[in-house]
């Protein structure tokens, strides 16, 4: 009797196993190119124009499109919108 159990026991490891629940997962692929550099070196050779493109041409427009809004007159104009485009 004690051998057969422990032909029972050394034989259990070997069964396989059945899994209760299988999670398929997709596997993520990132393709390249190995003749791509992997190091970047940014060398400043030109001064930047930062002044003439703040001060540039269409900086008037870009500054009436951010111009203060009265909290009272939104809530009303927003009211307004619900109302002309309620389903």
């Amino acid at each position: 009797m004690p051998f057969v159990l422990v032909v029972i026991i050394a034989l259990l490891p070997g069964s396989p196993v059945i899994a209760e629940d299988r999670l398929d997962m997709d596997a993520v692929a990132i393709k390249g190119s190995r003749e791509l550099p992997k190091v970047l070196y940014i060398v400043p050779w030109k001064s930047t124009r930062l002044g003439a493109l703040v001060a540039g041409a269409g900086s008037e427009s870009f500054s009436a499109k951010w111009a203060v809004v009265d909290r009272e007159v939104f809530r009303r104009q927003v009211a307004y919108y619900d109302l002309l485009y309620a389903d």
